[in-house]
């Protein structure tokens, strides 16, 4: 599958997460035991999922998992007892966090796991679809603000400037968003 990030002091803990992992492709996963060091190696390294196991030495984990939402596409999988769980459900949910309440069944931790990678594919692929749209808004840009060159400084209407383009970018093979940039390049001299 991907790369896991555990955040857990337990030693226990930390087997049985990443036996779990294991079973799902996550092969060595990273186990860090505090806060502020998964928030040092969460930026540097691109993980799918992050599991964290309240409490941690140093801070109780939720604003961690908050901080792995905002910051990362991973799936996130929060721990935690069972009596603060249900004050936090409703702010984790909002964020995106799963929680999943102390103690769970191995089938219940599982589906979290699934739901977690879901999560990390859906966004990943929601980023991609993101990225192309940008390119394409920026190539139609590029290709109006060459229209533009061409209305005012050749005199041509809109509708002549675009065949122009079109025209130009059929009987040369190449993209309309080349042609713009050539026509804004001989402008610029």
């Amino acid at each position: 599958m991907g790369r896991a990030l555990i955040v857990s002091a337990g030693a226990s803990s930390n087997e049985y997460i990443s036996a779990r992992l294991a079973e799902l492709g996550y092969t060595r996963p990273t186990i860090i035991p505090s806060g502020a060091e998964a928030r040092r190696r969460m930026p540097d390294a691109d993980f799918d999922l992050i599991v964290v196991n309240a409490p941690l030495p140093d801070e109780f984990g939720h604003e961690l998992c908050m901080d792995a939402v905002a910051g990362t596409d991973a799936g996130v999988v929060f721990l935690v007892k069972a009596a603060q769980a249900e004050q936090l459900l409703a702010p984790l949910n909002e964020q995106g966090v799963l929680l999943l309440s102390k103690p769970f069944s191995n089938t219940l931790f599982l589906q979290a796991i699934h739901l977690a990678a879901a999560s990390n594919h859906r966004l990943q692929l929601l980023r991609q679809e993101n990225a192309r749209m940008q390119e394409k808004i920026a190539q139609v840009r590029l290709v109006s603000h060459a229209k533009c060159c061409l209305v005012e400084r050749e005199q041509m209407s809109e509708d002549a400037a675009h065949r122009y383009i079109e025209k130009r970018a059929m009987d040369t093979r190449r993209s309309r968003a080349e042609i713009a940039q050539e026509i804004l390049d001989s402008y610029e001299d």
